[in-house]
């Protein structure tokens, strides 16, 4: 997995996310930006089918401890269904790409 910030807060994830080094790449990355109560970030995950419950978790702290928004823009059907199954597609504001 390979993650990359693009202007702002916008980050790119190529790649399965799938162990605790990548959900450790993903949480140095979106702190280096330091993103404040209320900004939003946006997260395109282009081509991973899953997602570890470390980084859903960690997303879910950012918006319910921290006050900040996400938006996901997902490539891969499997993924979106995963957070759907968990009643997480309007928490995460999916959007597929």
């Amino acid at each position: 997995m390979n993650i990359e910030q693009g202007n702002g807060f916008v980050f790119d994830v190529t790649g399965n996310i799938k162990s605790l080094d990548d959900y450790q790449k993903i949480k140095n990355c979106i702190e280096r930006s330091n993103p404040k109560r209320g900004d939003t970030l946006r997260i395109n995950i282009k081509d991973s089918l899953s997602m570890p419950s470390a980084v859903i978790g960690y997303l879910l702290k950012l918006i319910k401890k921290e006050g900040i928004n996400i938006n996901l823009s997902i490539g891969d059907k499997r993924l979106i269904q995963l957070l759907d199954d968990l009643n997480l597609r309007s928490v995460f504001n999916i959007s597929i790409s």
